[in-house]
């Protein structure tokens, strides 16, 4: 497993301890994860515009890391 999915899945057990009912913790757990890959993988992308930037998240990188978040089980 990569230190990057590891980091992803300690995310999630800690979105699922802070989280009191069970039938309520799928939600609060995907936004702790997304929140993490976003916070870890944004870069800035300068428009044409003077001054204007873009927040990117490659999507090769993302679909890179479901795999190796799928390779977990």
């Amino acid at each position: 497993m990569t230190e990057r999915a590891q980091q992803l899945r300690e995310t999630a057990r800690q979105a699922l301890y802070r989280t009191p009912n069970d039938q309520e913790c799928e939600i609060p757990i995907a936004v702790a994860v997304i929140r993490a890959i976003v916070n870890e993988h944004q870069y800035y992308q300068c428009c044409e515009e003077e001054g204007v930037e873009d927040m990117v998240v490659d999507a090769r990188l993302l679909y890179d890391l479901a795999d190796e978040l799928e390779a977990l089980k």
